[in-house]
């Protein structure tokens, strides 16, 4: 490595960072900065908090102002947007002329007012969604989505790295939390499908462990059809000789009468039956299940 490049990675891994909200996962982004090297301050709502971020060498914050002006780069991590935007409200133009990382869970459109709030008064925005659990933060299966000012998340790529991997999605604030959601949207669908697998074999006593050793490799497998429904989404071309929407229109009723004869509420399928009734009913009956991709953005 030469000079110069073994002094910007050392002013890399030294570089000041100030975390705002110390909840489970803003703990454990404080707690990877401090890990890689980084001077963390601290601030959160309820001052307790930052005692054992203090005991590894994190500087609390009186006030979240103070902890804006402690570095250059300031990540929030809070419950929700709304309380980042009360947040701005307190912080005003002291932002300005700083790179505010947002990590709080939040949908698109938030992201691009917040954005153009922190550009209002003088600061850079960037937006990011958390592909990991508190417990995942530094591992080596956690990212981060980011998007928004792209030169901001490039002067602090190295440090937002010690949180996990960096996915960079686009100048646009909202496409971080789009992507968020999308895979949570994915996460999310299966897990309801779990449950409700559970709940069903739960009625005639076959025990949830047992049942998982089957269920575990099964939509495992499944999941290998994913690809070739994203082909069919962006080409539009839906037609199947796998399995039509016509033939789960005639097997799902069995799924809901199942449910409902061993005492286990439909309502998470029943939409479904719906969708599939409609996209029939639109013509749709040779197509594969990517056509439902179209239904719904409609």
């Amino acid at each position: 490595m030469s000079a110069t490049a073994s002094s910007t990675a050392q002013a890399a891994a030294s570089a000041p960072v100030s975390v705002l909200g110390l909840g489970m996962m803003g703990t454990a982004l404080a707690g990877a900065f401090l890990n890689a090297g980084h001077p963390v301050t601290v601030w959160n709502r309820s001052p307790a908090r930052t005692g054992p971020l203090v005991a590894q060498g994190a500087l609390p914050a009186d006030t979240p102002v103070a902890g804006v002006a402690a570095s250059p780069l300031v990540v929030l991590c809070l419950l929700t947007n709304d309380n980042v935007d009360e947040l701005f409200t307190v912080l005003g133009d002291s932002v300005a002329g700083k790179t505010l990382v947002n990590l709080t869970n939040g949908t698109p459109e938030q992201a691009r007012t917040l954005s153009a709030r922190a550009e209002s008064v003088g600061a850079r925005y960037v937006d990011g969604g958390i592909m990991a659990v508190p417990q995942m933060i530094a591992g080596p299966d956690a990212y981060v989505f980011y998007s928004g000012d792209e030169q901001a998340y490039e002067t602090h790529r190295a440090t937002l790295a010690a949180l996990g991997g960096t996915r960079w999605t686009g100048a646009d604030p909202g496409l971080a939390a789009l992507y968020d959601l999308g895979l949570l949207t994915g996460m999310y669908g299966m897990f309801i499908g779990v449950v409700q697998a559970l709940a069903l074999v739960r009625t005639e006593k076959i025990g949830a462990e047992e049942y998982a050793e089957l269920l575990v490799p099964w939509v495992t497998a499944m999941l290998g059809g994913v690809p070739e429904i994203a082909r069919a989404v962006d080409s539009g071309q839906h037609l199947t000789d796998v399995s039509s929407l016509a033939v789960n229109q005639s097997a799902f009723p069995n799924f809901v009468a199942t449910y409902k004869a061993q005492g286990v509420s439909p309502e998470l399928f029943e939409p479904f039956q719906v969708l599939l009734d409609r996209s029939i009913a639109e013509g749709h009956a040779a197509d594969g299940l990517s056509r439902l991709a179209e239904m719904l953005a409609r």
